[in-house]
């Protein structure tokens, strides 16, 4: 693993926070709702057809959403919610972290530190012996 500069580790802590579909961070209003009802509607194991049924709305128009090319009116935002069986304000709640992503995180951190401070402490250690060998050949030369 290498060892992260200040920005990258930066970068790094920063999009484990954010949501991604894809390789894409979740930008705006649209991604986050159709993120939170797609994965609400895994959780409840039925298709877009079915909560499309359940809401009252076209299936294609579920599907809109769920690829952000469509944002809902507040009433249908409710029907949405209702369907999925949470809170309306559920649908913009950013999910939470990933199981063990903080403690992979951490994981990587520490390796990256121990790395670090191993390679420092070589650096160190050969730097005085160096120092010591170059004194004692000096020392040695003069008492001659």
């Amino acid at each position: 693993m290498k060892i992260l500069s200040k920005r990258q580790f930066a970068e790094t802590s920063i999009s484990a926070y954010h949501c991604f579909i894809g390789k894409r961070p979740m930008t705006n209003l649209k991604q986050l709702l159709a993120f939170n009802i797609k994965q609400n509607r895994h959780k409840l194991g039925i298709s877009q057809a079915k909560l499309a049924e359940k809401a009252g709305a076209s299936t294609h128009y579920i599907a809109m959403i769920e690829l952000g090319r469509k944002f809902p009116s507040a009433e249908m935002l409710e029907r949405l919610a209702f369907a999925l069986e949470i809170d309306s304000q559920n649908l913009f709640s950013p999910p939470p972290f990933p199981e063990g992503t903080l403690h992979k995180l951490q994981k990587a951190v520490l390796s990256d530190l121990e790395k670090a401070i191993a390679k420092s402490v070589s650096k160190a250690v050969q730097d005085t012996v160096s120092t010591v060998i170059a004194r004692y050949t000096m020392e040695s030369k003069n008492n001659a």
